[in-house]
């Protein structure tokens, strides 16, 4: 009974207590269904179109380790004497690239492989391998480098000119990679600060950065070559270049242009090199930092006799007031328009004479020394003859000489010739054709010393050579 009794007075307890336990639970889950969606909220907020962008990219991002030769000067007081005056030693740099066709093509800056003898490539997984350059370009900054490989890969593309200031964007590169020694790339974030910036040529600067990408994206060394990216994850941009007083990142980074950099990257891959349209005309230089802001047009201050400037109407002081659409503020304005302008391209100017406008269209040509008659003295120097054209393309004072196209490093060493120089003179002959160096240098005994006169940057000069 007692048993039966406490039975029964125990059964309805557990029950409450069932029923308790049982809103208890309910309560937990009631409480969990939040929680679990605010965990799936902040997950969702976390994985941002940043995030999504950098998963598109980075696969196809790579790190690239080259190996140059580096001409120094030899340190030593028995120089003059004994030692040559320059020697070469073999230096290393890194710099990053990003795959634009699966079969291995990489598209980098110039500057980044420039003189390199090896060239590495490391991918996202961490497999090493060797590279060829395919060719580069120092003007625009741009090279092709390739490895071998199917099914690699590539980086979506997009357009830079659809770019708002304002947007964001991505930088992905190995800055420092030869102290890191993780593969995958780094990635930073900012806005689109600005387009179209000219940045102004310094001292021995090869390349030309005009119609820039600015950004705020940290860009350090090692960056150069990588992609800048938009929000949706598409390339806009070629990592090239930062203003800095540190030589580390201010807010101030650079990219090239996309559509410029796979322009010169397509031009390389069918030909391995860029073949440079000819305007056939000069404007007023810039003379100091001031002359390179706003202005009224730039004036015309030589016309090539029968050039594409002199086919299309154009006359010395005329003023170019736009190009193909676009306001000709400054020299740079002018300098970017050609960068971008191929052989048989129209570009459509409009000129001011006096108070009349005019509309012309100008067919770009090819630059007068690549289709000139070609002479080479000592192996490996490469001279045409100045002519007229010649003397509008590369500025040229003298009105007859040799100018030197091409030349190999070790007889630049030698002579202290550059591309660029026009020979005019060998001692007390004048030098009036390439041929004429040639068969004077055909003259010369083997121990004979000659002094050879140059015309370089509108200066001349001269240099006491022995012929060997």
């Amino acid at each position: 009974m007692t048993s039966r009794h406490n039975h029964a007075r125990s059964a309805p307890r557990r029950a409450r207590v069932g029923v308790r336990a049982g809103v208890v639970g309910g309560l937990l889950v009631a409480c969990m269904a939040p929680a679990l969606s605010a965990q799936s909220a902040l997950d969702t907020s976390r994985r941002t179109a940043i995030v999504a962008a950098v998963e598109r990219l980075a696969p196809a991002v790579v790190s690239i380790s080259v190996a140059a030769r580096q001409r120094v000067a030899v340190r030593s007081s028995w120089a003059d004497m004994f030692v040559p005056r320059y020697a070469s030693q073999l230096v290393r740099g890194s710099g990053t690239g990003f795959l634009i066709r699966g079969n291995g093509v990489i598209l980098t800056n110039q500057h980044v492989v420039a003189g390199a003898e090896q060239i590495t490539v490391t991918l996202v997984d961490g497999t090493q391998l060797p590279a060829t350059l395919v060719g580069g370009d120092p003007v625009s900054d741009i090279a092709v480098i390739q490895v071998k490989g199917r099914g690699l890969p590539t980086v979506p593309l997009g357009k830079s000119s659809e770019l708002m200031v304002g947007e964001w964007v991505v930088a992905l590169g190995n800055p420092y990679a030869d102290y890191l020694g993780n593969t995958e790339p780094t990635v930073t974030a900012g806005v689109v600060s600005a387009t179209g910036r000219n940045i102004l040529p310094s001292e021995g600067q090869a390349g030309l950065y005009l119609d820039m990408i600015q950004t705020d994206a940290a860009i350090n060394p090692g960056n150069s070559g990588g992609p800048l990216a938009n929000a949706l994850g598409q390339v806009v941009g070629v990592n090239s270049s930062i203003l800095s007083n540190s030589g580390g990142s201010i807010g101030l980074g650079f990219a090239i242009p996309i559509e410029r950099a796979l322009r010169v990257a397509d031009l390389l891959l069918a030909v391995g090199a860029v073949r440079r349209a000819w305007t056939g005309l000069d404007v007023t230089p810039p003379r100091n930092f001031e002359t390179w802001r706003a202005s009224n047009g730039l004036v015309v201050v030589s016309v090539a006799p029968g050039g594409p400037a002199a086919r299309a109407g154009i006359q010395p002081q005329d003023v170019l007031v736009s190009a193909n659409g676009r306001t000709l503020h400054n020299h740079l304005d002018w300098e970017s328009v050609k960068l971008d302008l191929g052989v048989g391209d129209t570009v459509i100017l409009v000129t001011r004479r006096g108070t009349t406008r005019a509309t012309r269209a100008l067919l770009a040509s090819d630059l007068p020394t690549r289709n000139a008659a070609r002479v080479t003295v000592l192996e490996d120097l490469q001279l045409v003859t100045v002519t007229p054209a010649i003397r509008a393309e590369r500025g040229v004072q003298s009105d007859q000489g040799a100018l030197v196209v091409s030349i190999a490093p070790r007889t630049a060493d030698a002579t202290g010739l550059r591309e660029g120089d026009v020979i005019i003179g060998l001692d007390r002959r004048r030098v009036a054709t390439a041929t004429d160096l040639s068969v004077f240098l055909d003259d010369l005994r083997p121990g004979e010393s000659f002094r050879i006169w140059v015309e370089r940057n509108g200066q001349t000069a001269y240099t006491d050579l022995v012929y060997r």
